[in-house]
C-alpha cells in the first residue's frame, strides 16, 4: 500500500487560534477551562468549559455568510486554512484527486438547539432555511471543499470521542489505496450549549468542580470526578509519499499505523478492563510493525473508569507497566473537544515530536494507584520522540489509535 505523510497542520482551542499558540500553551501547563460565558449557565449543575475566547467568524467566512453554518464550522474552517497555508501547496495541483475527511461527535447542537426553541416559540414557519445545513456533520467538510475546492472523496466521521482520530484513518486509508493523492482531515466541535452542557451533566459525565475551573480537569488524578467540555478544531493534510517528496514539501511525520475497534459492551461505559481499547493499540503497533513508542497522547479524559482502563489497555498492550513509554493527556488544558479530540490531540502529538518535548499532564495532585503510568505530571519533559501514538475512544464502544513517526 501507499505511504502517507502531513505535510500540513492547523488548530484551534480554547488555549490559542492557530497550532503555535496554542501547542505553547498546553506545553507550558496553562489551563483554557473557565465559567462559561456562551449561554447563561446559572442554573446547570456545570458551569464551567473549555471555551474558544475572541473568536470571530467574519475571518474565516464573509459576514452574509456567517449565519449559514454552525459554530463547530466556523472552527473547522479555521483548521483548514491553517493547515493548507502551512502545506504550501502549488495552486495548481490536481483538486480532483484531493479529498475531504471530516469528523464530529455531534455536530450542530447549538443549532439544534436554537431552533428547537423558535418552533415552540414563534412556530415552524419562523426556522431557519440555513438550519439544516448548518447542523449537519457532514457540512463541515461541505463548506470547506467548497472554499477550497476539494473534488476527491469527501467522508465523515461521526464516532462520538472517536471521530477525529477516525477521521485520519479514513483519509489514510483513501490515499493507500490510490483513492486520491491527497486529503485534508478537518475534525471540529462546538457543543457548549445549553442542552449540550445539560446533557451530559445529566449522565454525571461532567466534573461540577465549578469553583476551581482551572483544576477541574485533572486526568489520572485520584481526585477526578468527570470531564470538562471543550470546543475547537484540527486539521491535517495527508499525502502519498511520492507525491509530498515530489514537490518538495516539508513532511512533518509519516502515519505508520493505525487500529480501530469496538467494545460491544456497554453504551457509555469503556470495556472491562480496556479491552476493546487494548485490540485498537494492538492493532495500531502491528500495522506500525511494532516500532518502539517513545509518548502515547492518551485519551486521559478525567473520568474515573476511562482513565482506570486506559491505563490497564496501555499495559497490557506493552507489557507491563515497566514497558510503558510516557503518556499524557492534555485534556487538564483543553478541556475534552468530543469529536474533535483526536484531530487536536494528533496535532499536539506530531508537534511534539518536532520540538521534542512531551506536554505535562497538569492538576496532578493525588496519585492513583489504579493508574500507575508515567503520566508526565504537571510540567513539560524534555526527550527524544521519534514515534507518537494517540488514542481516542468514544461512547458506544468505539475506539481509535494512530501511529505517527518521524521521518
Amino acid at each position: 500500500m501507499k505511504r502517507v505523510v502531513v505535510t500540513g497542520m492547523g488548530m484551534i482551542n480554547a488555549l490559542g487560534h492557530d497550532k503555535e499558540s496554542s501547542f505553547k500553551a498546553i506545553c507550558e501547563g496553562e489551563c483554557g477551562i473557565d465559567m462559561i460565558t456562551i449561554f447563561d449557565a446559572s442554573q446547570h449543575s456545570v458551569q464551567i468549559a473549555g471555551e474558544v475566547k475572541g473568536f470571530d467568524p467574519e475571518t474565516v467566512m464573509p459576514p452574509k455568510e456567517v449565519k449559514k453554518a454552525d459554530r463547530f464550522i466556523h472552527f473547522g474552517l479555521k483548521a483548514a486554512q491553517e493547515a493548507m497555508a502551512d502545506a504550501k501547496l502549488d495552486p495548481e495541483i490536481d483538486k480532483d484527486r484531493f479529498g475531504i475527511s471530516a469528523a464530529a461527535g455531534i455536530g450542530g447542537l447549538a443549532a439544534i438547539e436554537a431552533n428547537s426553541i423558535i418552533l415552540e416559540t414563534k412556530g415552524p414557519r419562523r426556522i431557519s432555511p440555513f438550519f439544516i445545513p448548518s447542523a449537519l456533520v457532514n457540512m463541515l467538510g461541505g463548506f470547506v471543499s467548497i472554499e477550497h475546492g476539494l473534488k476527491g472523496p469527501n467522508l465523515s466521521s461521526v464516532t462520538a470521542c472517536a471521530a477525529g482520530t477516525h477521521g485520519i484513518s479514513e483519509a489514510a486509508k483513501t490515499i493507500m489505496i490510490g483513492g486520491a493523492d491527497r486529503m485534508l482531515v478537518v475534525a471540529a466541535e462546538s457543543a457548549i450549549c445549553g442542552v449540550g452542557i445539560g446533557g451530559f451533566a445529566s449522565m454525571k459525565a461532567l466534573s461540577t468542580r465549578n469553583d476551581e475551573p482551572k483544576k477541574s480537569s485533572r486526568p489520572f488524578d485520584a481526585d477526578r470526578s468527570g470531564f470538562v467540555m471543550g470546543e475547537g478544531a484540527a486539521a491535517l493534510v495527508l499525502e502519498e509519499y511520492e507525491c509530498a517528496v515530489a514537490r518538495g514539501a516539508h513532511i512533518y511525520a509519516e502515519l505508520i499505523g493505525f487500529g480501530e475497534s469496538g467494545d460491544a459492551n456497554h453504551i457509555t461505559t469503556p470495556a472491562p478492563g480496556g479491552e476493546g481499547a487494548a485490540r485498537a493499540m494492538k492493532a495500531a503497533m502491528k500495522m506500525a510493525g511494532y516500532p518502539k513508542v517513545d509518548y502515547i497522547n492518551a485519551h486521559g479524559t478525567s473520568t474515573k473508569y476511562n482513565d482506570w482502563y486506559e491505563t490497564m489497555a496501555t499495559k497490557e498492550t506493552f507489557g507491563g507497566a515497566e514497558n510503558c513509554p510516557p503518556i499524557s493527556s492534555t485534556k487538564g488544558q483543553t478541556g475534552h473537544c468530543l469529536g474533535a479530540a483526536g484531530g487536536i490531540e494528533a496535532v499536539v502529538s506530531i508537534m511534539a515530536m518536532r520540538d521534542g518535548i512531551i506536554p505535562p499532564t497538569i492538576n496532578y495532585e493525588t496519585p492513583d494507584p489504579d493508574c500507575d503510568l508515567d503520566i508526565v505530571p504537571n510540567v513539560a519533559r524534555k526527550a527524544e520522540l521519534n514515534v507518537v501514538m494517540s488514542n481516542s475512544f468514544g461512547f458506544g464502544g468505539t475506539n481509535g489509535v494512530v501511529i505517527f513517526k518521524k521521518l
